[in-house]
């Protein structure tokens, strides 16, 4: 016997925030694009590789914003026969995809640096403040237009990371520009290059590693398996409950299955009783909204597939 419980009480105003959301990338990923190109071209003119560095990061931020509105998108489409869980998962897989894009993008920045230590090359330090300024302003603008949302969803925060690291790598050239311009100190370029890199590294890792923990379909670290073994137990008709398996569908759903072992055969109705005591117990100790119990009784013969005490 299952049951399944699932709770949409927001849909409507989930549907409405995803279109906002959706709407706010676009703008944002058409917005950092046109920067990219004035970098790319000021980059070139000026010879400073913090700046295009600074473009190659911007780059990979446009495509990778434009694949998280992409994903948005797909990811509110109905479950369908082949994707009953629905396509939420897709804006997981972005996540994932523009993180490990952004430390690749930094590691080979790396490698220009430490070129351009060991060989200097002069460069024209007021196109490079001018161009990093304009960048600059492109960037913040983005950041407050994404900051609201970045909380809500995974997806939303790895965009805004990657925002986040370009409005820094922006100052950060703003600065070497002011220096090479007055003062032709031509090794803080690859300098600043290899610190806008060391830093976007250090806060993609958190997106990275929550990307991967869902995707593993880890037991959130929120929920200890064994105070809901305990919680569930103390419920008078429950013997045991086991092969508990929770996880996460996407940075919000948390899912549950179990097996339920009771003490006496009660009848359908007292059964359906305790059911929706545990689901109750479970939505509010321990915030899981979807939850599926299978439930058993005197089963500890042989070709039973449980673990009973």
């Amino acid at each position: 016997m299952h049951s399944h419980t699932h709770s949409d009480n927001h849909s409507h105003h989930h549907h409405h925030g995803a279109d906002l959301r959706g709407r706010k990338l676009l703008w944002v990923a058409v917005l950092n694009l046109s920067i990219t190109l004035v970098q790319i071209i000021g980059g070139i003119l000026s010879n400073s590789l913090s700046l295009m560095s600074d473009a190659i990061h911007n780059l990979g931020d446009s495509s990778a914003i434009f694949i998280a509105f992409l994903a948005g998108k797909r990811s509110r489409k109905k479950p369908d026969k082949q994707h009953t869980f629905g396509y939420k998962r897709i804006e997981i897989l972005a996540a994932l995809f523009n993180a490990v894009v952004l430390v690749a993008i930094c590691i080979f920045l790396f490698f220009e640096a430490y070129q351009r230590f060991v060989n200097p090359e002069p460069i024209k330090g007021l196109i490079m403040l001018v161009v990093a300024s304009i960048g600059l302003l492109a960037n913040l603008i983005s950041v407050l237009v994404l900051q609201s949302e970045k909380e809500h969803n995974l997806n939303v925060k790895a965009a805004y990371l990657h925002l986040m690291g370009d409005t820094l790598s922006s100052v950060a050239v703003i600065v070497g520009g002011v220096f090479i311009w007055l003062y032709q100190v031509f090794w803080i370029d690859p300098l600043i290059t290899v610190l806008v890199g060391i830093y976007i590294i250090y806060h993609t890792w958190g997106v990275l590693s929550q990307t991967i923990d869902i995707l593993m379909q880890r037991t959130p670290s929120n929920i200890d398996l064994d105070v809901v073994k305990k919680e569930v137990e103390q419920i008078t008709e429950i013997d045991n409950i086991h092969h508990i398996h929770v996880w996460k569908l996407d940075d919000t759903q948390v899912h549950l299955e179990a097996h339920l072992s009771v003490i006496n055969n009660i009848d359908m109705k007292d059964m359906m009783q305790v059911k929706k005591e545990i689901v109750q117990l479970l939505k509010s100790q321990f915030s899981i909204d979807h939850i599926t119990l299978q439930v058993e009784y005197d089963c500890c013969s042989d070709d039973c597939d449980i673990n009973c005490k």
